[in-house]
């Protein structure tokens, strides 16, 4: 199962991506859509590594820690998600009245 370390590999980076480029913007607006896209990063990061842990060990223990990492990684997710929408018609009528 190769893609599930390609997928936790590739949603850390965008996370620390995202975050570095928070600290590169000044606009308070775009700094708050931007961090929505890192909780959605992390999100994924968070569900997709319990996941492949419950694969790699398979003990009961492990799917207890799956099930609390999945929960964990979704309520990001959707938080993001949330965030995202809302931020992106805001960043839209800021951009409109200019």
């Amino acid at each position: 199962m190769i893609i599930f370390p390609i997928i936790i590999l590739i949603s850390l980076v965008l996370y620390v991506y995202f975050k570095v480029a928070i600290l590169r913007t000044s606009d308070p607006l775009v700094q708050l859509f931007i961090n929505s896209k890192a909780r959605i990063s992390l999100g994924i990061f968070i569900a997709i590594f319990g996941i492949n842990q419950y694969l790699y060990y398979e003990t009961s223990i492990a799917l207890y820690v799956t099930i609390v990492f999945l929960i964990l990684g979704t309520i990001q997710f959707y938080s993001g998600m949330k965030r995202y929408s809302h931020y992106k018609k805001e960043l839209n009528k800021s951009s409109n009245k200019e």
